[in-house]
């Protein structure tokens, strides 16, 4: 398996125009700090995507778009990867890490409505559009009228589902409608208060070998230590949780002077029930700080929440 001083790189990545433009992104920040290395993009489909008209609750939420990937990286064939941080599991493969976590983008979640009306002014039984059950538990619990539709596929895929009549409104990541510079198409973003984010959303993770020192060497430049504090935390708050991406439950942790503060929730699938608390400590207890906030919301019924799900879905 390569491990040392390389002049070319292969980049794995989802087939996706978000996917691709985040992994060309990349790609240029790699160029910048290391221009005499090479690196070149290589197309992976993962299940989720060969996977588009079931919910993906239904066929088990966890590393669905990052498993080919992930064994790709284990076998040699390529040498790092590109996720969107929300879709990696908690617990990752033995012999690989998330050697980079570049500079968050929004984190927030964004409204889309057909005739421009933002969330509050929805017409009562309003349809939305969404495959998240984070995000149908939180909109129901503030609006118990609306439909909640399935939606899955790219964002154009998505957009235009939207614009043919389908749906009154749907909701996206901010994130991925910024970089691909649709940030127009967005009529509303939701407050967190609203809607809180999924676990590392808006932030993207870069993966490789956890032997292979030369990646390292070269992520390690454009780690954003921020983002990844906050996505530490993020984290260590799902994998106590043991939840996967399509669980509603969500976490936002931001930093300030020194201190993280994070957000995390559990909700019923219903809306009716959400379990929410606050949690603040010092930056370098982050990842301690992520477990005692999944503590206290397992402790107040979110163990029962989740076993209820896990039941269902």
């Amino acid at each position: 398996m390569p491990t040392g001083r390389r002049s070319n790189l292969t980049l794995g990545t989802r087939g996706s125009k978000l996917a691709l433009q985040q992994s060309e992104w990349f790609q240029s920040r790699i160029h910048a700090v290391a221009p005499d290395v090479c690196v070149t993009l290589r197309k992976i489909q993962t299940s989720g995507d060969k996977i588009v008209d079931v919910p993906l609750a239904k066929i088990g939420g966890k590393g669905l778009f990052v498993k080919e990937i992930e064994e790709a990286l284990l076998a040699g064939e390529i040498d790092l990867a590109v996720h969107s941080m929300k879709d990696v599991p908690a617990q990752l493969p033995e012999g690989l890490d998330i050697l980079c976590v570049p500079v968050r983008e929004d984190a927030r979640d964004a409204l889309i409505s057909r005739d421009g009306r933002p969330f509050k002014d929805l017409p009562q039984g309003a349809t939305i559009g969404t495959a998240s059950l984070r995000r149908q538990a939180q909109l129901l619990n503030a609006r118990p009228d609306l439909r909640i539709e399935m939606l899955r596929g790219n964002l154009d895929t998505r957009l235009r589902k939207l614009k043919e009549g389908q749906f009154d409104a749907i909701v996206l990541a901010a994130a991925g409608l910024h970089r691909l510079a649709w940030a127009q198409e967005i009529t509303e973003y939701l407050d967190p208060v609203v809607s809180l984010p999924a676990i590392g959303q808006g932030a993207l993770g870069i993966e490789g070998r956890s032997s292979d020192q030369f990646v390292r060497s070269v992520l390690e430049r454009l780690n954003d230590h921020v983002t990844a504090t906050a996505v530490m935390a993020e984290r260590a708050f799902l994998a106590r949780l043991e939840g996967g991406c399509q669980v509603p439950i969500a976490a936002y942790a931001t930093l300030s002077d020194g201190q993280v503060i994070l957000d995390g929730l559990v909700a019923g699938i219903d809306g009716k029930t959400i379990i929410r608390d606050r949690i603040q400590g010092k930056s370098q207890d982050a990842h301690t700080l992520g477990v005692q906030l999944a503590e206290r919301l397992l402790a107040r019924g979110g163990d029962k929440i989740l076993r209820d799900i896990y039941g269902t879905v």
